[in-house]
């Protein structure tokens, strides 16, 4: 009887053994990352959905400012002319429940300036604890802010746990500064000190050649010594006290006190400090530094009696903070024809660079931009820069060149410090204006080249061949520097140094000699500047959009906008979250971000010039290591 066939089936075949293991495994990775790619997608959603409900929530609520408000400035981080940490950085710094990093120096004074217009804001209460203020002449910028809030009747009272003096600084344009019983106060003044390299070079055999013209020109120095040079000393030593002298005359002018005395009193810290038995508080009022003591509920309790009213549910005080004041003041028209400031902040280096660098390529595309836009009347270039590469430098000075001969008037702004490329960048503006604490000058430049055969020799490997002439492979790190390479190194450096002080004196209207004496690498304060006619006025940011919008004849009322790179939709929406109720929501559910996802990290400044240098190139800088601690 014949057999009957089984009935035919779709079903494939049952596997056994090793592919059968391979494929379970694959099946298994791929649920995996189906479920990987569903959260990171919900996730998002999530705070796309928050931030939609943030907007709204703070839109109706957070941005109301009542009347009788105090302005609380509390800046975190980094006192900075633009953020150097992106959007994302900065929104997962508040998720991971991190402080700030940076603030803008502009934030600051356009929220002075507006709460000293508006009638909701009745005083405004400093907080510098958490300031880490790397520059004077910012500081400054903020402390005038700060007087003409006074000038119009309005309060401003400080409080702080510690104070630095750079915190102090600020601290000292209040009408009343008042630190923590526990707390201290500590003028010390300013000190340079450097990381020198030789000595370690030496051991690892590295060959640094440094090419330089200028007597005062230090800032490659740590690399072929192993101490400061003695000119070194001398110009540091000159130019730190000139701005020494100007942080001594401002703070006694604040406090109504004797320069002489103050100068006596930080001089004597450690046997004052002693007489008063450790006290640091007691100290500071014993030398009219601050008004009286108080931990933070008398101070509520002072502001209370003092006539603001109570804060949510009667507690605390009625107040707001810097992101939503920023928030709630009127932006200027998108439209209208006025000054563009262009920042020019940071190191300068080839190419295009994020913010907080300079970027020949980058940064004179927005000079260029700006020029070609129609609504710009005039420029402004706010520089806070101690230089580096000299033809990224070169880039952007010819932008600056082009922008005057196109009509428009160019005033450069200089910060904290606008020096050696700093200054080449600015040189050719219509009118240059700096601070009386702004370090610049520094007109001078250097170049490096380094060889490493003694490196090379160490494991045993030797460099050896032939060549067809004799300039052919001089450039080649593996072999010692010949002479004759040196020797048109040392001309290239030169050529660069008569291009710097060449052009500083055609700008300027002097004589090539009369630059060359104030020039040599020499470092000068904003002051010191002026006095030999290296910039044009003092004054602030304000004050150089001030004297742009009178060069180009804009009158009283004009708008003042920002030339930058402009943001994509999803930064632009990381931005308007962050300054939302949709960050206070998500930590208020307890999600928040491990705190070494938003940190950033610095090299010491010195080693900048080996970060970007090119092997088998000469690299030549105009840079100044010039920031006093």
């Amino acid at each position: 009887m014949p057999s009957r066939s089984s009935p035919p089936t779709n079903r494939p075949p049952r596997q056994y053994g090793f592919w059968a293991v391979l494929c379970g495994i694959g099946r298994g990775i791929n649920v995996v990352r189906l479920l990987i790619i569903n959260a990171v997608f919900f996730f998002f959603l999530l705070i796309v959905l928050l931030f939609v409900v943030g907007v709204i929530a703070g839109s109706r609520d957070e941005h109301t400012v009542a009347d009788g408000s105090v302005l609380v400035l509390q800046p975190e981080g980094q006192l900075v002319e633009q953020y150097s940490v992106g959007a994302l950085q900065r929104t997962l710094a508040k998720l991971s429940g991190d402080k700030a990093q940076q603030v803008q120096l502009r934030d600051l004074v356009d929220a002075i300036d507006g709460a000293a217009k508006d009638k909701r804001i009745s005083r405004i209460l400093l907080l510098p604890d958490e300031l880490h203020a790397g520059g004077f002449a910012a500081l400054h910028e903020v402390g005038t802010a700060l007087d003409r809030f006074r000038a119009t009747g309005k309060p401003v009272i400080a409080w702080a746990a510690n104070l630095g003096q750079g915190q102090y600084y600020l601290a000292a344009h209040a009408d009343r500064v008042l630190l923590d019983p526990q707390g201290s106060l500590m003028l010390t003044g300013l000190a340079n000190y450097r990381l020198f390299y030789k000595d370690l070079l030496d051991k690892l055999g590295v060959d640094v050649h440094l090419f330089r013209v200028g007597q005062f020109k230090s800032a490659a120095e740590p690399f072929i010594l192993d101490h400061a040079s003695p000119s070194s000393k001398e110009a540091d030593g000159y130019w730190m006290g000139g701005l020494w002298d100007e942080y001594l005359a401002e703070v006694a002018k604040l406090r109504k006190l004797d320069p002489a005395t103050l100068r006596a009193d930080v001089d004597n810290l450690p046997q004052t400090i002693a007489s008063a038995q450790g006290d640091l508080a007691k100290l500071a009022l014993d030398e009219h530094l601050i008004d009286g003591t108080a931990t933070r509920a008398e101070l509520i309790a002072m502001l209370r009696t003092q006539g603001v009213p109570a804060g949510k549910n009667g507690h605390g005080f009625r107040a707001v903070d810097l992101a939503h004041y920023g928030a709630d003041l009127p932006s200027g028209s998108l439209f209208a024809q006025g000054v563009t400031v262009v920042v020019a902040e940071g190191e300068i280096g080839g190419g295009k660079r994020p913010p907080g660098a300079i970027g020949g390529e980058s940064t004179a595309a927005l000079i260029r931009d700006a020029r070609e836009d129609k609504r710009t009347k005039a420029l402004v270039l706010r520089v806070d820069s101690p230089g580096g590469e000299v033809y990224a430098a070169e880039q952007i000075r010819r932008e600056v060149a082009l922008t005057r001969e196109a009509g428009i008037p160019v005033v450069v702004s200089m910060g904290d410090v606008a020096a050696s490329g700093g200054y080449w960048i600015s040189m050719n503006a219509d009118r240059i204006m700096a601070e009386p604490n702004t370090i610049t000058g520094s007109i001078g430049i250097f170049g490096m080249y380094y060889t490493v055969p003694n490196t090379l020799a160490k494991f045993g490997i030797q460099s050896d061949g032939v060549a067809t002439g004799p300039m052919a492979g001089a450039f080649d790190i593996t072999r010692p520097l010949d002479p004759k390479v040196g020797a048109v190194i040392q001309a290239i450096i030169d050529k660069g140094y008569r291009d710097f002080v060449g052009g500083v004196a055609k700008a300027r209207g002097k004589s090539f000699d009369a630059i060359d004496a104030i020039a040599q690498g020499r470092v000068w304060t904003g002051s010191q500047a002026l006095d030999r006619g290296l910039v044009d006025q003092l004054g602030g940011l304000g004050d150089a959009t001030a004297a742009a919008a009178g060069l180009a004849k804009l009158g009283k009322d004009y708008p003042v906008r920002y030339q930058e790179a402009p943001l994509g939709t999803f930064e632009r929406l990381l931005v308007d979250s962050s300054q939302s109720a949709s960050v206070q929501l998500l930590q208020s559910w307890g999600l928040r971000l491990p705190p070494w996802f938003a940190q950033v990290h610095a090299l010491a400044p010195e080693l900048s010039l080996l970060r970007d240098a090119r092997a088998g190139t000469p690299n030549v800088y105009a840079y100044c290591f010039c920031s006093p601690h």
